[in-house]
């Protein structure tokens, strides 16, 4: 690659990790023998650090543990070792393990049945998912030492009907959580609210099980599984195992636009890297983005190959849709060195054992240092030296990251935010709460004081208040309505009519991310297969859809009006005031625009006839006093303002670790509440979860972020890869919009900050 004349020159930086030895102490004193006899026919004689504490931990004191170490790392035994010697302790014991996804849970099935056989120990262990058969659903609610399930199984399926279950909750030692990194922003604060119930239903049988969580390289592992369990934990972050040479290498395709700042395809770039490799025969992975992208490369790779050997098996795909067989049999392969290449989605990465790969190939930043480092992973996993290769995109966060390697070398990963206490998704679960077991008066959820929401309840007449209890009275199933990925309660239903004849439900989406991906004639991306919408019918919340394969997508243009109901916050800077607080958000979607996927260039528009939208939510905004207008002029301030929005468009979300979809940015040149020109950003969640305010506490290195990506940028006057192509100014628009910045960040960090209470 080095010397590779078509390579060389595109490469910004090449990173060497150092080999890393492992770090091992012997078997805890109280470990059980057939344990040590399993492990030892397994090659294993001693324990990684990690593991070891862990053990100590979680068994011998009983504290609830998170551990954080990277991938492969041998994260399950830190788990499975104090699970097992429990249950072989207490044959009556019981454990719950939550994995984010099917495919992980069956995977770490068949690693625990394989060491249960080995050991010859009478456990047994289950997954519980949709897939499970109805036949052995009794069985493993009445004899499953192990139960694996998912968090939207455990919220439909097994809380609901606790009573069915009462072997595993009168038993429940403890609950294992994989990957907590996974459960963050909407997603996360539902998941800590059926966490919440699941820990009152297990006082109700008389358990208080320990937690033990494992979780990818972020910044406050222990802060969110406290703020997820609402339990102390104890940090166990020593990490012991080996790491063989790594090569990190950041690859910027040529620039075939100099005036546009446009490069050569990501595609055509994956592709012609990933088959020098494969004809090498290097086994390597390739993450991509979509379902559609993964088989696209595929079989533009598998073509290359079957002319190159006559094969075309050495090169596979992975992505969600493929059957459980199938998946199985492409891990195996991958492992046995059979698959000499695999294309996946983020499906593998996460901790599915595919054995040893010796090239990771990533098209595109994955949206977060944590999930980069995850895909990283996956190759070298057994000490061996590995390579991997980020390819940027014309996408502005992948040129930031191309061109500050330090950033995410040295940055600390993103810290993971979650709000259990919005209102809405919390008024959800006291729903689902009292339909499991009646409320008393003096009863807390989480430590929350749920009296109001109860009383609200009861006027909506889905509660009732007897004595000194409140008892579900409806007849309406609360969890079967509520979905763990979104925080509002009126959904619009996505139905594929593709096949006529075969109509189906693919999703759902809250009303008011409808407005802007579901209006007709939207293309809409579901598990990675583009969608065009027919017809959306807004009153009776269904969106009719039709699968397409297009080279653009569509962006809608939202006329928002923002109205600041309550100020929580504010912090006076030099240029500017912060503040943050309660807004209510007016918005009508207007017009979309139709952008090319490679280019970004914008090739058609059409209109969008749909009513205007309410949402009360969390917002925080800059606003800018009068001596900054006239500096600036109102006319260059507002071409300034429109830049900055664009570029916090992308660099906020990759602060708060969220999907850009999360948090709207609105610029105005004049602020109902304070009359000057503002730039909002808000949670676009009902009620807020937590994003805004972190932006506001972060402003000045969120200022910082959006002067680098710009200043990072090669093109002349700005382009859509750092101020957007919607600005027309005369002159350098880049320069003023940079000088803007830095204005605003001028002594920045000697201002005070004032709080008030609400």
């Amino acid at each position: 690659m080095k010397t590779d004349s078509s390579i060389a020159p595109n490469i910004e930086f090449w990173h060497t990790v150092d080999e890393r030895p492992a770090k091992t102490a012997d078997f805890p004193a109280q470990l059980h023998e057939r344990l040590r006899a399993g492990l030892a026919a397994r090659g294993i004689d001693s324990l990684y650090t990690h593991q070891h504490s862990a053990f100590e931990e979680a068994y011998g004191r009983r504290n609830n543990v998170v551990t954080i170490t990277p991938t492969a790392s041998g994260k399950t035994l830190c788990y499975n070792l104090p699970v097992l010697q429990t249950i072989m302790d207490e044959p009556e014991a019981r454990a719950l393990y939550l994995f984010p996804t099917k495919a992980l849970a069956q995977d770490q099935k068949s690693e625990i049945n394989e060491f249960i056989e080995e050991i010859g120990a009478s456990i047994n262990s289950y997954t519980y998912d949709g897939d499970t058969p109805p036949t052995i659903r009794q069985s493993i609610r009445r004899a499953g030492h192990i139960v694996m399930t998912n968090p939207d199984m455990l919220h439909s399926a097994i809380l609901p009907h606790h009573t069915k279950w009462v072997s595993l909750f009168e038993h429940l030692r403890y609950i294992v959580i994989d990957e907590i990194h996974t459960y963050r922003g909407v997603f996360g604060s539902h998941v800590a609210n059926v966490l919440r119930r699941l820990l009152r239903i297990a006082r109700y049988y008389g358990a208080e099980p320990t937690f033990i969580t494992t979780s990818a390289t972020i910044a406050n592992p222990r802060e969110l599984a406290e703020t997820l369990t609402e339990q102390p934990f104890t940090l166990v972050d020593n990490n012991g195992a080996p790491q063989g040479k790594k090569h990190f290498v950041f690859y910027n395709p040529p620039v075939i636009n100099e005036a546009m700042n446009i490069r050569k395809g990501v595609l055509s770039e994956v592709n012609r890297l990933a088959n020098t490799f494969l004809e090498q025969h290097v086994q390597t992975i390739v993450f991509t983005k979509s379902r559609v992208m993964v088989e696209v490369i595929l079989s533009h790779l598998q073509h290359l190959n079957s002319k190159q050997t006559g094969q075309q098996s050495l090169v596979t795909g992975y992505r969600g849709g493929y059957l459980p067989n199938q998946r199985r049999a492409i891990e195996e392969g991958l492992r046995s060195g059979d698959i000499m290449g695999v294309i996946s989605t983020n499906a593998l990465e996460l901790g599915v054992d595919i054995g040893q790969l010796q090239v990771c190939i990533m098209s595109g930043y994955p949206g977060s240092i944590a999930s980069a480092w995850q895909q990283a992973g996956r190759a070298g996993r057994r000490q061996s030296e590995s390579l991997i290769v980020m390819i940027a995109s014309s996408n502005p966060i992948d040129q930031y990251m191309i061109q500050h390697s330090d950033y995410f070398l040295e940055k600390n990963p993103e810290t993971a935010r979650i709000h259990p206490d919005n209102l809405i998704i919390l008024v959800d679960h006291v729903k689902c709460a009292a339909f499991e077991l009646p409320f008393r008066d003096d009863d807390t959820f989480g430590g929350v004081d749920v009296r109001d929401v109860l009383e609200y309840l009861s006027e909506e007449n889905v509660v009732h208040h007897r004595g000194s209890k409140w008892y579900w009275m409806s007849d309406s199933f609360p969890a079967h309505g509520i979905s763990l990925r979104s925080a509002s309660q009126e959904n619009v239903v996505i139905i594929d009519q593709t096949v006529p004849s075969a109509s189906k439900v693919i999703g759902q989406m809250d009303r008011f991310s409808a407005m802007t991906l579901l209006h007709d004639e939207a293309i809409y991306i579901h598990q990675g297969v583009q969608y065009q919408v027919v017809y959306l019918d807004w009153d009776e919340k269904k969106a009719y859809v039709e699968e397409v394969r297009v080279d653009y997508y569509t962006d809608a243009n939202m006329a928002v009006e923002l109205k600041v109901l309550e100020e929580d916050n504010t912090a006076d800077y030099p240029s500017y005031h912060a503040g943050f607080g309660d807004v209510m958000v007016h918005a009508k979607v207007t017009i979309f625009k139709k952008i090319k996927l490679a280019t970004f260039e914008n090739i058609g528009s059409g209109t969008v006839h749909l009513p205007e939208e309410e949402l009360h939510t969390n917002a925080c905004w800059i606003h800018f006093p009068e001596d900054t207008v006239q500096e600036f002029g109102r006319d260059t301030l507002e071409q300034a303002m429109m830049g900055l929005a664009n570029v916090l468009r992308h660099t906020a979300p990759v602060r708060v670790m969220c999907d850009p979809s999360d948090i709207h940015v609105v610029p105005q040149m004049k602020a109902t509440h304070s009359e000057q020109p503002t730039i909002f950003l808000y949670d676009r969640y009902p009620g807020g979860v937590g994003l805004s305010s972190t932006i506001f506490a972060d402003l000045p290195e969120v200022l910082r972020d959006c002067a680098s990506l710009i200043d990072a940028c090669p093109c002349h006057d700005g382009c859509p890869s750092c101020i957007g192509s919607d600005i027309m100014l005369s002159g350098n628009t880049k320069a003023t919009v940079l000088a803007f910045i830095h204005r605003l960040q001028a002594e920045q960090e000697v201002s005070p900050a004032r709080e008030h209470e609400k």
